[in-house]
């Protein structure tokens, strides 16, 4: 596995050796020694958890406060995405920053999110199945999120925003410098 960083310190894409021939692909999506070794920060994980989503859902911007804090690692098993991190951790050089990739079926590529940052994601195929593996079990009275459209982000979603569908409780989250006026 090859380990890429981002421009973020500890925010990782992960890029797994695929093994295919005319029958099809293999690869080792998890491998708890080895990702040990290449990138030491990566947690002990706790819960699995899969979504299903359809062309145009938005999902975010997510997170848990501590103690329950969640480091994330991203897949998408079918269909395409564009993953999203922004920063959240007091002090961090890169604060209100964030990183975004697509991750797909077809590019395996994986995406690693320490705890401190706020995650969604934005489906970008008719359909997707997204897996990701947890560092904290879900706190309901503990998660928190960032408005999607913040302007003082600026992310591209890579949707126009007509295509957009989001659940009624992300169309109401704080922006970034609300949610800090709050802390």
């Amino acid at each position: 596995m090859e380990i890429i960083k981002t421009d973020i310190e500890g925010v990782l894409i992960l890029k797994p050796r695929i093994f295919g021939d005319e029958r099809g692909y293999f690869y080792e999506s998890y491998n708890r020694k080895d990702l040990k070794e290449l990138a030491t920060q990566i947690p002990d994980f706790v819960q699995d958890n899969q979504s299903y989503s359809t062309y145009g859902v938005l999902r975010g911007l997510h997170f848990q406060k501590a103690p329950y804090a969640q480091a994330k690692l991203l897949r998408v098993v079918e269909g395409k995405v564009l993953d999203v991190a922004v920063d959240l951790r007091p002090g961090s050089p890169t604060f209100g920053k964030h990183v975004s990739i697509e991750l797909s079926g077809d590019n395996h590529l994986q995406f690693f999110i320490p705890e401190g940052f706020a995650h969604g994601f934005s489906v970008l195929s008719p359909e997707v199945i997204f897996q990701y593996k947890c560092s904290a079990y879900y706190n309901k009275e503990s998660e928190g999120g960032i408005i999607w459209n913040d302007p003082d982000l600026g992310i591209d979603w890579k949707l126009p925003e007509r295509d957009m569908i989001l659940s009624p409780k992300d169309r109401l989250h704080p922006t970034l410098s609300q949610y800090i006026k709050s802390l």
